[in-house]
């Protein structure tokens, strides 16, 4: 059914159109999220106050308009789509209030759950939910799915540590609790509702079988249904209502502000690996576990084991473990480490008599329990990598009594292999009895989807009927569980809820068919199909995990909607469907805007470079092979036209003013696509001046002086204008190095700008030019080659380099031979850091905050800013995605002067939207650097 006409015109005065999405486009990339199911919503409106949600769902209730709410959208069950209006975060829901040195946090739904530790981590402390996916789950979707993790429990999920909430009811009334103005508006206009919540209370603790059986239900995770727990723990119906909220998965209002009562973070930790030679001995082990000092107890099947074991870095003695065998990862933190040695003593007394198969002794050693936690990290990506193309991989999530976990691990076991899903793995938060098990299933035949029911129709009466668990332990019923809430909970319990959902929903307009729906088969509805796209991106399982370090995202799509799109093209043409439209606004939303950066493959758990697809695709549309063959031939004619260029454009400059030719810029761009100008271009910088190598003692090194060096100086408005390579040679003599260049170096090239444009024949070529360059230059790769810009560095190792030759990028070759050299006095003036997306592929990102610190007092690093996005050249020809990757930056170092990167290009794009000057890393430290005195 469409939207109403009086709703939709309302909306469109209240909201700016570049933030209302209802094009075929856009839809669909919102239509999904990390679970199973799609809807494709007719509009989605990306909200940026609470004043806007206010007004939203007032026209919503007047007008009968379901909407649903949508933080990250990396929720498992169904919960974060829609059929109607999906309503999602804007930029502006970032806000925090550390009170009391940490003791508690006040957070907007938007702020990133990771981030939130972040900013707690100096004062000790965490919020309590731990997710797996709280690297990209916002605070917003954490309390509404009452997620957990690992460590929390059922004692610091935000059920339980909620100290505070504001949230917006279905008719747009605001409540506060930590406002007693918000608090006695909202008694004025809302006393039925607060009484009968009272009332409720009263009735469900004065019958003792349902009070007893809410408390039971809750001494396990649970997420099945909503919170009945706050009827029989709070009698206040504020606290009630508060509490309703947590795990209400949007279906009962907009949670616009959460405070936490925050948990410590204990700094001294060490993890053990524990393999049983069978589930019950491993699974009787827990309950006395559960009695210790432990942070943390993970069980692994053999399979998940098995999943795993081939992998890179695993341990060879995971691939010989007997068939039966069941592990337990143990974690353990304390504040000191002789309390931390006094638990680890405690723990392994008291599950000494146990026999073992193989054993890790706990280990505070950062290699070692890393390596451990990766076993347990790698089993769930290990699945969706094997599947088979065009099925989905399914966690689900159910919660045993602990006294019979292994009774349960066994049958779910029987279960799996039962009904034949043999990939199948089981792992688990032990502690509170929460197992996980991972599936692949098709949905594209009605064999399977009926294959899938049968077994969900087995799961559920296991758990729910035979054992009295959770059918959700942590990641919300949404539509996946919705039909069997009252088979777990019973009639009288599941009635109880329906009368809270139309208590605080009447129109039932809020997130419908989530929690609670009439449609006994909503969970086998609007299943997400994954048809093969390209084998870069077939094994994506659309989690959204690689969403916010993309620069694109808000501007156009995210690596997971380029694939969503990708994928819906090609199932549409090999429907023979004609995808024109949808691929001409593909084109720039998907191709022309992504940066290609890579950082979505650290983030991915399958390992999935999108960038790759999009290079890939713009190869398959480059069609100036031979220009591409003749600039990769006359290189250094081509550096002397891009020098020419910029001095034309500095002439301009000198001539018109800044201020007039950065209009008329501004206009040639956008009328005629010519790249922009700004006050942060370059000027043309002198050709390279080689120095023939001298006979002295001093250490040699190849200095690769990148072309983006050898052709770009210092900006005209720049404090500094010594350009890179002269700045960069001299800090290297001044630590006692020879500096040398390979031969025709201005013609040299590692190939980035070709690849970047599609052309790989043609960057391969000028790689190979250029390593074998470095080889004469480097006698063989005796002397080490550093590197000015990395980028270049990582293309250059990525593509295969050869092994002689002793590659370094500006922060790896300071860090490891020029620090020693010199003296450094740290400045007073603040410096801002740009950690660009190569020095995080080359695993040097701390490497260069740490120096940074050494040679400024104060360091400020922006926070949510992973990547630039000036990405080559896209900041010159497509420059609104540098800005909207960088529009928080100017506010982020308002107080530096300068600021560091190791990459020219992108330190274009950051001074033109800082407000300051960015330089390379050498500036910073030849400035408060002097030469060690020689010893003796």
């Amino acid at each position: 059914m469409s939207l109403p006409a009086a709703f939709l015109a309302e909306v469109h005065r209240l909201i700016p159109r570049e933030r209302l999405f209802d094009d075929p486009l856009s839809t669909l990339a919102f239509g999904t999220d990390a679970s199973f199911y799609r809807l494709i919503p007719q509009l989605v409106v990306r909200v940026e106050s609470e004043a806007e949600v206010v007004r939203l769902l007032e026209l919503a209730s007047t007008q009968r308009v379901p909407v649903t709410f949508r933080a990250a959208g990396t929720s498992l069950s169904g919960q974060a789509i829609s059929d109607s209006v999906l309503i999602v975060l804007g930029d502006s829901w970032n806000g925090r209030d550390i009170r009391a040195g940490g003791a508690q946090i006040r957070l907007q739904p938007g702020v990133i759950g990771a981030q939130a530790n972040a900013w707690l981590a100096p004062l000790g402390r965490k919020i309590g939910p731990d997710p797996a996916s709280i690297n990209a789950a916002k605070i917003g979707g954490i309390v509404a799915n009452n997620s957990s993790g690992m460590c929390c429990g059922t004692a610091q999920n935000s059920y339980k540590t909620l100290a505070g909430l504001r949230v917006v009811l279905a008719d747009g009334s605001v409540l506060d609790s930590e406002d007693a103005a918000s608090i006695a508006a909202f008694r004025a206009r809302h006393g039925t509702l607060l009484d009968t919540l009272a009332e409720l209370g009263r009735q469900t603790r004065a019958n003792t079988a349902l009070a007893d059986k809410i408390r039971h239900k809750y001494r396990l995770k649970n997420t099945t249904g909503f919170s009945l727990n706050a009827l029989v723990d709070f009698d206040e119906p504020l606290d009630i209502l508060n509490h309703l909220m947590v795990g209400s998965e949007g279906t009962l209002g907009f949670i616009s502000a959460v405070t936490y009562d925050t948990v410590p973070e204990h700094p001294h930790k060490a993890s053990a690996l524990i393999v049983f030679p069978d589930v019950e001995s491993c699974c009787q082990a827990v309950p006395l576990l559960k009695q210790q000092p432990v942070s943390a107890v993970e069980l692994l099947d053999r399979r998940s084991l098995r999943s795993v074991e081939n992998m890179k870095g695993m341990p060879e003695w995971v691939q010989s473990l007997s068939g039966g065998a069941c592990a337990l990862l143990i974690e353990s933190r304390a504040a000191s480490q002789t309390l931390l040695h006094e638990q680890i003593g405690q723990i392994m007394a008291a599950i000494a008599h146990f026999p073992v198969e193989k054993q890790v002794d706990f280990s505070e050693d950062p290699a070692v329990y890393n390596q451990l936690w990766k076993i347990r990290k790698e089993t769930f990506p290990a699945v969706g990598a094997v599947r088979r193309t065009g099925t989905t991989v399914i966690i689900e999530d159910v919660t045993f009594p602990v006294e019979r976990l292994a009774e349960g691990v066994n049958r779910l076991i029987e279960l799996l292999e039962k009904h034949r899903y043999d990939e199948a793995i089981l792992f688990g938060h032990a502690l509170e009895g929460n197992l996980h098990f991972v599936f692949t299933q098709g949905f594209d035949d009605p064999v399977q989807v009926a294959r899938y029911e049968a077994f969900m129709q087995d799961v559920a009466q296991l758990v729910a009927v035979e054992f009295g668990g959770a059918l959700k332990a942590e990641h919300g019923t949404g539509r996946n569980m919705a039909p069997f809430v009252e088979l777990e909970w019973g009639s009288e319990a599941y009635q109880l809820m329906w009368t809270i959902k139309r208590l605080f929903d009447p129109l039932g307009i809020l997130n419908p068919d989530v929690v609670l729906s009439d449609d006994p088969q909503i969970h086998l509805k609007h299943l997400k199909p994954l048809p093969a796209a390209d084998e870069i991106v077939d094994k994506c399982i659309e989690c959204g995990f690689c969403e916010p370090v993309c620069p694109s995202k808000g501007l156009t799509l995210t690596p997971r909607q380029r694939i969503v799109i990708w994928r819906d093209i090609q199932a549409r043409k090999r429907a023979g469907i004609d995808t024109t439209e949808l691929e001409a606004a593909y084109h720039y939303q998907g191709v022309d805007t992504c940066a290609a950066t890579g950082l979505c493959a650290q983030r991915c758990p399958v390992g999935i470079n999108t960038g790759d697809l999009v290079r890939k695709l713009r190869a398959g549309e480059a069609t100036h092979a031979r220009t591409a063959a003749w600039l990769a031939g006359h290189f250094a004619t081509t550096l002397q036209g891009t020098r020419l260029t910029l001095r034309l454009a500095d002439g301009a400059r000198r001539l018109m003013g800044a201020p007039l030719l950065g209009k008329a810029a501004r206009i040639l761009h956008e009328k005629a696509g010519l790249p922009l100008w700004t006050p942060a271009m370059p000027q043309a910088a002198q050709p390279l001046r080689l120095v023939a190598p001298s006979a002295d003692e001093r250490p040699r090194v190849v200095y690769l002086a990148a072309c983006v060096s050898r052709a770009m100086g210092p900006s005209f408005s720049d404090a500094e204008q010594t350009p890179l390579i002269d700045k960069t040679r001299a800090l290297l003599e001044k630590a006692g190095y020879q500096v040398l260049f390979a031969d025709n170096a201005d013609n040299l090239c590692c190939g980035q700008p070709f690849a970047s444009k599609g052309y790989p024949e043609q960057a391969a070529a000028k790689q190979r030019e250029l390593v074998d360059a470095l080889l004469k230059a480097s006698r063989g790769g005796l002397d080490p080659i550093y590197c000015d810009t990395s980028p270049c560095t990582l293309r250059l190792v990525q593509e295969g380099l050869d092994p002689r030759l002793k590659l370094y990028d500006p922060v790896k070759f300071i860090r490891e031979h020029l620090l020693e050299r010199l003296e450094l006095t740290p400045q007073d003036k603040p410096v801002a850091v740009h950690v660009t997306c190569s020095t995080q592929h080359l695993g040097e990102a701390q490497g260069l905050i740490d120096i940074a610190r050494r040679c400024a007092k104060e360091v400020v690093i922006p926070e949510g800013i992973h990547c630039c996005g000036f990405a080559g050249d896209k900041g010159f020809t497509l420059p609104a995605l540098n800005a909207h990757a960088l529009r928080s930056l100017k506010d982020a170092v308002q107080l530096c002067e300068e600021g560091i990167s190791t990459s020219r290009t992108c330190e274009i794009g950051l001074s033109s939207h800082s407000g300051i000057d960015y330089h390379g890393l050498v500036y910073l430290v030849d400035r408060v650097s002097r030469a060690k005195p020689l010893p003796g």
